[in-house]
Parts: C-alpha cells; sequence; structure tokens
C-alpha cells in the first residue's frame, strides 16, 4: 500500500468513528442489537433460523421442511442476516456472493450483468453455474443466458431477513439441480407485534435512496402481513451525465400459520435501470501492472455521455428501434410465489413452493472494440480512399475534428430486447420410516420461454475521452458524397442482428434418504431430469437496408431473412450425491461428500447448432471433505475439495459474432475453502477471515482452436493454463469492534479483500495482477430507535482489475501498452438514517 492509500485509509477510519452511522450491523464474532429481525425471533412468530453461527438452522439443499443446523450439515453452506448483508456493504446482490469463499462476482460492470464465478467451476462471462433463490425457488428454469444471469432479478432491501448461499453438495439433486452456486434469500414476514423500519441514505455519488419495511398481523386467525422496499437514484461513481441507477422494487408477504403448518405467499415488482459500466483505456506496464491512461481517471470515467445517450438503431430486427443508454442493462419483473408446509403426524409431512415470473431485461450498452487510435487510422481502416481528406465532425454540433491525429475510439452501441416468462412448482412429501431415518420423495417441474431481439455489432466512433462525443465521418469522390457513418456516428455494416424465441420444459424426480444414528449423519440422493427445449432463431443474409449505395454504413448488414433455423433438444440426465458427518463432539465436526451432477443445454448452446448435434451434457463431480468447530469466541469451517469437469463448450466469435466451431474440452481443480472467526469473551472484538485458494486448470483439449485476438485470428491450445478470471488465492478479513455507550452501541468495522493473481481469458495470455481493497463502517444505535450507517467502499482507491476486453482473446495490449479493462470504482460513502418501530 502506498503513502497517499494508506492516509486515505487512516483519515475513512477516522471519519467513520467520528459520524458512527447506520444500521446496528452484526457479524458472526458480535450479536446483533435488538433491530426488527431480532424483535420477530422473540415473538410467537419466531424463525428458528435467525442463529448466526454454527447452530443455526438453514433450510437450502435439505430434504425435509425442517432443516438441519449448519454443523450437522456434511457441506459448508454460508448465511448471513439483513444486518450482516449491510455491514458487507455490497455494490450489488452479486457482489454479496463473494461471502461464500471461493465465489468471485466481478461486479465492476454495475448493478447487473456480473459475471459470477466460482472456484473450480470453470465460467469465463455470465453466470452458468449460479441460481438465485427466493424462498426456496429459482428465479428462471435456466442459470443464465447471454446478457441475463439471475443475480440480475433481484435487488437487496429490507424486505430480506436472511440468505443462504451453498456451493455445489446436495443443491445437484434439490431445487433445479444446480451444480454450481446457489443463494436462497428469505424474505421477512409479519409478526404478532406491527413492527418495521424507515431509512433515508445519501451518498457521495449522489445516491438518494428510501427504504421501508412493515409487518403485522391480520385480525387474531393466524394472519399475518408485510410490505416492503425501496426506490433510489444515483449519478454512480462513474457518472454517464444521466442517472446511472434509477428505479425501485416493492414486496408483499401474505402468511397464514396453524398448528400443523403454514402458507406463504408472496409478490414483488421490480423496475430499476442501471448503468452498465464498459471498459476504459489504461496503460500495461508489465505483465500484471498498470497505470492510468492519458486523461482517463481509472477509477471514476466512463465513456458514456448525453451526446450518445439517444440513438436510433437501423439495424434491429424489424424495421430499427429507438435506445437509450439511460436504460441500462434494467429489469422490469413481476413475481408471485408461494410455500407450503404441513406435518400431517405420524412421521408424514408435505411441502410445495412455486413462482410464476416475467418480464424484459433489456440490454442498451457500449461493448469494447478494438483499442484507441488516431482518426486518420480509423478513416483508412474504414474504406477512406488514400489522398482523400475526409470530413469529420461532432454529432451534438460543436463543430469539426481538425486534427488527424486526434485519440479516437470505435464502441458497440449494443441493444438487446429480452422477454422472459417462468412457472416453476416443487413438490416433495417426507416420511420418517424409522427412528432418525426420513425419506423424501419430490417432483421439480419448470416451464420458460424467452424471446430476443438482438442488435449487435453498431461500432460507434467518439473521442478517447471521459463522456466521450460521437463522431460522424464522410467524404467526397467525384462529385458525390460517401458517407462512413450515420449522422450518429455509427456503422451498421456486419453486425449480428438476430431474432430468437426459446421454450421448453424441464422435469425432474428425486429421492433422497437421510439417516441418524449415534455420532454419525449420513444422506443419499439421486435425481433424474429430463429438458425438452426448442430454440428458434432467424437466419441472416447482408442487405444494404436504405438502398442508397452511398451510405456507406448500412450497405451491407447482416438482417433477418424471414426464415428461421429451429434446434430442438432433449436430454435426461441421472445426478447423485452422497453426504456422511461424524460428530467428535456437539460442536467439533467432521464431514465428507461426493457428488456428480450435469448443466443442461441453454438457448444460447442451442444457437448455431442442429437438431440432434447439440454440445454434450457439461458434467462435473466433485469430492470434498471438511471440519467444523465452534464455541463461544471462536468458529471455523474449512473444506478441501476436488472438482472434475467435461463437456465445456469454446464458441470462437469475433467482436460478439460467432464463427468457426464449437469446441468440448474439461478441467480439473483442487481448492481449499476456509472461514475461521474470533472474538474476545465481551464481544468487544471479533474477526473473520474467509477465503479460498484453488489450483484449476483447463485439460481434454483437442488440437489447436482458433481465437479472435487484436491482431486477427491466431491459434492455441489451452491445456494446463490456469482457469480464467479465477484468483489462485483470495481472502476477506474483517476485524470489528463494539464499544457500549450510554445510548447504545457503536460499531466499527473494516474489511481488507485481496484478490490474487488471474487471467482474462482460456489462453492465459492476458494476465491482470492482483489487486488489495479496503471497506470500512461504522454504526452507531441510539436509543431503541434510530440507528445511523456510514459505508464506505474501496476507500484507499486501489487500482484493481476484473477484466479486460472480452471481445478479444489473448493479450489484449496494443504497441504503445494501451489496454481496454474494467478497473474497480473508486471510493465511495453512503450515509444512512433508519428509525425502526
Amino acid at each position: 500500500m502506498n503513502s497517499k492509500q494508506l492516509t486515505r485509509l487512516t483519515l475513512s477510519a477516522a471519519v467513520a468513528a467520528t459520524l458512527m452511522a447506520g444500521t446496528a450491523y452484526a457479524q458472526d464474532s458480535t450479536p446483533a442489537p435488538a433491530t426488527t429481525a431480532t424483535k420477530r425471533a422473540a415473538s410467537a412468530k419466531a424463525n428458528p433460523k435467525k442463529a448466526q453461527n454454527l447452530e443455526q438452522v438453514v433450510v437450502t439443499g435439505v430434504a425435509t421442511t425442517g432443516g438441519v443446523r449448519k454443523i450437522d450439515a456434511s457441506y459448508s453452506i454460508t448465511t448471513a442476516s439483513l444486518a450482516q448483508i449491510q455491514m458487507d456493504n455490497p455494490r450489488s446482490a452479486a457482489d454479496l456472493l463473494k461471502i461464500s469463499p471461493g465465489v468471485w462476482p466481478e461486479s465492476t460492470g454495475g448493478q447487473t450483468g456480473a459475471n459470477i464465478e466460482i472456484a473450480g467451476f470453470p465460467g469465463g462471462g455470465d453466470a452458468p453455474f449460479y441460481t438465485n433463490q427466493i424462498m426456496g425457488t429459482p428465479l428462471y428454469g435456466m442459470p443464465s443466458l447471454s446478457f441475463f444471469e439471475q443475480s440480475s432479478m433481484f435487488r437487496l432491501d429490507d424486505t430480506v431477513d436472511h440468505v443462504e448461499i451453498l456451493q455445489g453438495g446436495p443443491s445437484v439433486v434439490f431445487g433445479d439441480g444446480q451444480i454450481g452456486l446457489t443463494s436462497n434469500y428469505i424474505l421477512k414476514q409479519g409478526t404478532d407485534t406491527p413492527s418495521g423500519d424507515i431509512g433515508v441514505t445519501y451518498g457521495t455519488e449522489n445516491l438518494k435512496r428510501v427504504d421501508g419495511f412493515y409487518g403485522f398481523p391480520i385480525g387474531k386467525n393466524g394472519w399475518y402481513g408485510s410490505v416492503g422496499g425501496f426506490w433510489r437514484t444515483s449519478d454512480g461513481v462513474r457518472t454517464p451525465q444521466f442517472p446511472s441507477d434509477k428505479g425501485g422494487q416493492l414486496t408483499a408477504t401474505l402468511t397464514r400459520d396453524w398448528d400443523s403448518g403454514s402458507l406463504v405467499l408472496w409478490a414483488r415488482g421490480l423496475d430499476d435501470r442501471n448503468q452498465f459500466i464498459t471498459p476504459i483505456p489504461l496503460i500495461q506496464t508489465g505483465s500484471g501492472n498498470f497505470s492510468p491512461y492519458p486523461g482517463f481517471d481509472p477509477l471514476t470515467d466512463t465513456y458514456y455521455s448525453r451526446a450518445m445517450q439517444h440513438v436510433h438503431l437501423e439495424s434491429y430486427p424489424g424495421g430499427g428501434t429507438n435506445a437509450n443508454l439511460a436504460d441500462g442493462r434494467g429489469a422490469q419483473l413481476g413475481f408471485f410465489g408461494g410455500n407450503y408446509d404441513w406435518d400431517f403426524g405420524n412421521g408424514w409431512t408435505l411441502s410445495d413452493k412455486f413462482l410464476v415470473d416475467g418480464g424484459n431485461m433489456d440490454t442498451n450498452a457500449l461493448f469494447s472494440g478494438s483499442n484507441p487510435q488516431t482518426l486518420s487510422s480509423w478513416e483508412t481502416g474504414n474504406g477512406v480512399p488514400a489522398g482523400i481528406a475526409a470530413t469529420a465532425s461532432y454529432t451534438n454540433g460543436s463543430g469539426m475534428v481538425t486534427d488527424p491525429n486526434a485519440d479516437v475510439i470505435s464502441q458497440g452501441w449494443w441493444h438487446i430486447h429480452k422477454n422472459l416468462k417462468s412457472v416453476v412448482n416443487d413438490f416433495r412429501v417426507s416420511h420418517e420410516l424409522f427412528e432418525g431415518n426420513t425419506l423424501t420423495a419430490g417432483l421439480y417441474l419448470a416451464h420458460y420461454t424467452d424471446n430476443d431481439r438482438w442488435s449487435l455489432g453498431n461500432p460507434m466512433l467518439m473521442t478517447n475521452t471521459p463522456n466521450a462525443t460521437p463522431i460522424a465521418v464522410s467524404y467526397v469522390q467525384g462529385g458525390k458524397t460517401y458517407y462512413v457513418t450515420d449522422a450518429q456516428g455509427l456503422i451498421y455494416n456486419g453486425g449480428y442482428n438476430i431474432t430468437e424465441n426459446g421454450t421448453a420444459t424441464n422435469k425432474a424426480f428425486y429421492l433422497s434418504d437421510s439417516w441418524k444414528t449415534g455420532q454419525w449423519m449420513f444422506d443419499a440422493s439421486a435425481r433424474v431430469e429430463d429438458e425438452n427445449a426448442r430454440n428458434d432463431v432467424c437466419n441472416l443474409s447482408n442487405v444494404d437496408i436504405d438502398g442508397n449505395a452511398n451510405t456507406l454504413y448500412d450497405n451491407s448488414v447482416s438482417m433477418c431473412n424471414g426464415t428461421v433455423a429451429r434446434t430442438n433438444y432433449n436430454k435426461t440426465h441421472t445426478s447423485w450425491t452422497l453426504g456422511a458427518t461424524y460428530k467428535l463432539q456437539d460442536n467439533m465436526a467432521l464431514y465428507a461428500r461426493a457428488n456428480k451432477g450435469a448443466h443442461f443445454n441453454s438457448f444460447d448452446d442451442l444457437r448455431g447448432s442442429t437438431t440432434g448435434d447439440t454440445p454434450p451434457l457439461l458434467k462435473i463431480q466433485n469430492f470434498e471433505i471438511g471440519y467444523k468447530y465452534e464455541n463461544p469466541q471462536f468458529s471455523a469451517d474449512i473444506s478441501y475439495y476436488h472438482r472434475q469437469f467435461d463437456g465445456l463448450i469454446y464458441q470462437p466469435s469475433s467482436f460478439g459474432v460467432p464463427f468457426g466451431n464449437k469446441t468440448t474440452y474439461g478441467s480439473d481443480t483442487k481448492g481449499l475453502n476456509f472461514k475461521i472467526r474470533a472474538s474476545t469473551p465481551d464481544q468487544f472484538f471479533g474477526v473473520t477471515w474467509s477465503g479460498d485458494w484453488m489450483d484449476g486448470r483447463y485439460s481434454h483439449f483437442q488440437g489447436n482452436v482458433a481465437f479472435s485476438g487484436l491482431n486477427g485470428i491466431f491459434y492455441a491450445n489451452i491445456n494446463g493454463e490456469q482457469l480464467q478470471r479465477q484468483p489462485r488465492f483470495q481472502f476477506r478479513l474483517t476485524p470489528a469492534f463494539r464499544i457500549p455507550t450510554a445510548y447504545g452501541d457503536l460499531r466499527l468495522w473494516a474489511t481488507w479483500e485481496h484478490v490474487g493473481n488471474h487471467t482474462q481469458d482460456q489462453t492465459g495470455l492476458q494476465q491482470l495482477g492482483s489487486y488489495n481493497d479496503f471497506n470500512i463502517g461504522a454504526q452507531y444505535s441510539y436509543g431503541p430507535h434510530w440507528v445511523f450507517t456510514l459505508l464506505g467502499s474501496n476507500v484507499t482507491d486501489a487500482l484493481g482489475l476484473t477484466e479486460s476486453n472480452s471481445r478479444i482473446a489473448g493479450s489484449a495490449a496494443g504497441s504503445s501498452g494501451v489496454i481496454l479493462a474494467r478497473p474497480l470504482e473508486g471510493h465511495e460513502y453512503n450515509l444512512q438514517a433508519k428509525y425502526q418501530f
């Protein structure tokens, strides 16, 4: 850490201690103060899943409705209450997932659209190995698609009671059979005593946010209700000259309790628009060393601007469309779900969960093209004849670009309209066969659709400056004016402008048996699942959109030609898991687990394939052993794993446009996950350390395969290369203090996050280095109602990269060392005042 970063960290800690802002947040080492959640725990309707240690009862990955204590589970699971979630100060719902050791979400792209990496699961884009659940039900039938991953369907607010995050283990059998990571958010519900909160937050990026929740009884016959949500607007740390994030969410629950069971119905409306942050230029000075590009602040700058906010895209299927960058990569979704649990007595229990949801998840964003260059070199590369002086003008009417050496860049202005619908139901019945042994049978059904309209490509010429201005180019030859770009600075030739309509049904039957005998606990489960999917994608032909040979920008645009390629897909596969726990003491256990699961093809995997020639199933086998221990001052959960994949799919593409043949390969990873907590007997001081070490390599890659690089197509063999974008070593260390005062508790904490060396893609040729960043927090609860919170993120302004230009493979740095990449956002502080009642 340099002296400037150390000074900033010291000043930040001093400011935090002085302002003492925020909600009374707890971590594993310190119990939470009397918040709404703990009031609920004291009520007659208290949920036993409130404990914040290994005694906590979890329900994710468990066959029966009663759940299991964390220390008894033969797998590792991470939990966090709402207070702990807020203490971790996640930048987004995806960013929160890093509290699970070995998970690294690339949240530098903004609130939505994160790439979610899980140690040993070779992803590299979107989140194919992640499922987001609410109340135990997946939000969509497939984990992710192009321009969609399930964390983008979810926003964090005060309606969340707690979250359970499970990696692999028994999740290969339950729910949607996710082989990777599952987060399950449990919603707050009403209580016998009406209670709630309202909070107002202001942030240094001009964040204005209002949160609220209210839970209440309905009459005196066992009915309860709740309502809550948020609204906020923010310019963002990287301000685009219009709101970076704008929108809100509203959630309501209706609950009925009986002596033998319960019914929970819930509904949610989400309408939120978020800037999808584009890579910016940096200078690479060594294998993993980076510095600012002249004129760009890597912590706060963005290309987005008012000058390019509104466009008309001729290449959009069906005759073009108007698009707005301020619509970003957001979500306009509606949800309706329910959970029904019943105990019939004599050892019989029944559980049913359902969720119906749908809406739009559009993308309006810039996507990286080639590296910055001079205007004259761009003109030469885009067909301006030698010896002809082109005319370049700013599209906002501010004049001409007269310098041929002006620094410019071409970025793709992409628009994707995505409409999703999903219906999911998970039914199970359990029976205690004999004392300590319970058999569960379940039926999982999901039907879902995806209707897309894509306009990809659309390179826009612009100044290589923060808040860039687009440039329009034309030239005169033989008395005729030729337009290289349209008046907006756009070129439509080539591109990938498709319609895609997919529909699928998944049916799964599973059996699970759990047996407790003496100090041993065993479980064995199996799942048979069938996916029946169909995907229709329009065929493309090159056309001259306007029929004018002088408008060079649209003379050969790839557009739907009225015919459709249909791909049918029907696969059945069996997954299984075996687990065992041995209790050395009541507070100490050893566990072991083996599982084998599969990842079915998504609609994107079917695109470009023909019926009967679709990619094979991606299969994983996972083995892990672990140790858990807890006493009032210390706890540890440490596990060693070995994960092997086969059936991974690689599709070469050039700036988003697929080419060549798909290739399948595998990977092999060994690693160690850990989470350790220690505190003083009086809870004055506590510290939590969690992280992951892993050694993951690609395997079974047959021969050399084409990659699209900075200087064209090249060939590489990736066997033995480190798994892309996965740090070999990462950890988070959080010390915290609790200081009692006459009017309430003062809490101070800081989190040191270390992300080790990682690479951009499968070739391993572009190193992204390592980084350390620091978050801080302070909280003061004043009396029984008021809580104040101050949170700061990246307070030392660390320059750390999560990815470079994902449109190209191999080295992304040009001859002058210029590289397009996504660095961490600069420091951000927000202050909240909350009233609890």
